[in-house]
């Protein structure tokens, strides 16, 4: 009975969030005195998963599965979930995984848990601490269910090395439940993704109109940090609804969130509440995002940046 776990890949390359989540895997299992299964969808180099704690590596290879296909990949999970006895499956808390899980979990007759930041409070019962009411609040919930499924939340357990040998066994299976069909896929090609940043650079109306995003994109190049935007600048289509973060976009928890002539509202603030760090550069010293901020600048974004830009490119020079 091994600790289930599944990695999520692009082009063949592991995702920050997939050595994270076998990182955890690997703290439950020590918690159950048992090893972790890692499970990879057209990864490579699997072997480097026991870097972090897996002892196996089920691997899928298969070309008309090279696009996230939610029916296809949970089918795969079942099967895996079966042949190893797994009694409890560990997924990210991402878009895709929140997509895969219930299906998942229909299949699997499990209870699913998402944004789960801690390690088991304790395993009989199985009960695990996750945050609520959009990242305002935490809860200690426990599983009525003898399949537990676990969506870990980004960055909230960290990557760590657990070095084993992993054994990497092929898994290949017919795959019977596939009434889903990819289309098309658009992606952006030369920058850091909002998902995979451990620094993200937003701002909103205060930049008064698209023509003056150079400076956002160049911090976050200095930064080496994706671009992000509030809801009312994607839907007056100064940025693209890809960069479009808070509650009704796409969540951010990165380490560093930096808003720049964003006032704050609610919607927002509980999509990027789970930033470890929020810095706030607004000319309103009484925009609501002040109260929710780590650090705060009161200051025109037009003259603030630009100095933060030279400033860090002077650091990063004399520190190079």
């Amino acid at each position: 009975m091994s600790v289930l776990v599944f990695t999520e890949s692009e082009e063949g390359k592991f995702k920050k969030i997939a050595q994270e989540v076998v990182s955890y895997a690997k703290g439950v299992a020590d918690q159950l005195g048992t090893t972790v299964t890692a499970v990879s969808i057209n990864g490579e180099h699997n072997e480097e998963l026991g870097k972090f704690g897996a002892s196996k590596v089920l691997m899928v290879s298969d070309d008309s599965l090279t696009n996230f296909n939610a029916e296809a990949y949970a089918e795969i999970i079942q099967q895996a979930a079966i042949k190893e006895n797994a009694q409890v499956v560990i997924l990210s808390s991402g878009a895709n995984s929140k997509f895969l899980a219930p299906l998942l979990a229909i299949e699997l007759k499990a209870g699913y848990i998402p944004n789960v930041t801690h390690l088991p409070v304790s395993s009989t019962p199985f009960k695990v601490r996750h945050t609520v009411f959009s990242n305002k609040a935490y809860a200690i919930s426990e599983f009525n269910t003898p399949i537990k499924i676990i969506g870990l939340a980004k960055n909230a357990f960290g990557v760590k090395e657990n070095n084993v040998t992993a054994a990497v066994e092929r898994f290949q299976i017919e795959i019977t439940a596939n009434g889903m069909e990819v289309v098309s896929v658009d992606k952006a090609t030369d920058k850091v993704t909002i998902a995979d940043a451990e620094i993200v650079v937003s701002a909103g109306r205060g930049m008064k109109g698209p023509e003056n995003w150079g400076m956002i994109e160049e911090l976050a190049k200095v930064l080496g940090a994706a671009t992000a935007c509030s809801k009312p600048v994607s839907d007056m289509g100064w940025r693209p609804h890809s960069e479009h973060v808070g509650q009704t976009g796409k969540p951010v928890a990165s380490n560093l969130y930096i808003a720049i002539g964003i006032s704050g509202a609610i919607q927002h603030l509980a999509g990027i509440n789970s930033s470890k760090v929020k810095v706030v550069i607004n000319n309103d010293p009484e925009a609501p995002f002040f109260k929710a901020a780590d650090y705060g600048i009161v200051g025109d974004a037009f003259t603030v940046v630009p100095e933060l830009v030279e400033k860090l490119k002077e650091f990063k020079s004399q520190n190079a």
